[in-house]
């Protein structure tokens, strides 16, 4: 296969076959050249065997099993290391997310912007289903994000972005958990006067298995990448100085 376009980045837990027909339809909606990683924490996830078995038929698709630690942070950190595109796209594994819409985020990132989002939180944008008190928290995290300091989504949270490799690597990722990671970037992006984009999306909830976002334990690490965002220091010392070092050079 020629290098792609876009590397599509996908951690997984134990979805087993449910997560076969996102993938398919993940594969058509997509038009432009691209790799499709499904990554997994462990050699027994239940995910493993059908990917492959669809790998067979679609060699754009491959599952690779993380080394970076457990979590969906780890998991996206290492997907984007073994990514072959400069242009990068996170999506989850549950069809949450609006496949038809990838080629676009994409293609935003590829005229310079940092970040493209989908965001649900804008006009024309939707969110269906799912935990109220999860659903009212993200959409006040969001929009008042946005308004305190203008960058250019209402949807920092969500995780459904596209991103320029590049900028990924020149920020670096300093979230190790959880989705935090999606606000982590945007945060970065705002603090360095990067662009960021959005386009409205329906975000509708998951129709199978079981979600694996733990709200209580997550608020604390989205609310320090909210806080850093603003202006403030981020409250762990540790990735202050990771990320002054990394001004520094």
């Amino acid at each position: 296969m020629d290098k792609p376009k876009l590397s599509i980045i996908i951690p997984a837990f134990m979805e087993g076959e449910d997560i076969v027909p996102g993938l398919i339809k993940l594969s058509r909606e997509v038009h432009q050249a691209k790799e499709i990683l499904v990554i997994v924490d462990s050699k027994d996830d239940t995910t493993i065997a059908p990917v492959e078995l669809l790998s067979n038929v679609d060699k754009s698709i491959r599952v690779l099993v993380n080394n970076f630690g457990r979590g969906p942070a780890n998991a996206i950190r290492f997907g984007i290391s073994n990514a072959q595109a400069e242009t990068i796209l996170v999506t989850m594994a549950d069809g949450c997310d609006d496949p038809r819409q990838v080629d676009e985020l994409a293609h935003l990132v590829s005229r310079g912007v940092m970040i493209a989002a989908a965001s649900r939180y804008m006009p024309g944008g939707q969110q269906v289903g799912g935990p109220r008190v999860k659903r009212v928290l993200s959409r006040l995290a969001g929009k008042s994000f946005a308004l305190i300091t203008g960058v250019g989504t209402r949807d920092a949270t969500n995780s459904f972005k596209a991103y320029s490799k590049a900028f990924v690597v020149q920020v670096g990722i300093d979230s190790r958990d959880g989705f935090e990671l999606g606000l982590e970037l945007t945060a970065k992006a705002r603090r360095l006067g990067l662009p960021v984009a959005e386009i409205p999306t329906t975000w509708i909830d998951r129709s199978f298995g079981k979600s694996n976002f733990q709200l209580a334990k997550w608020i604390p690490k989205y609310l320090s990448w909210y806080l850093f965002g603003i202006g403030l220091p981020h409250p762990n010392s540790a990735i202050r100085k990771a990320i002054k070092k990394r001004e520094s050079k």
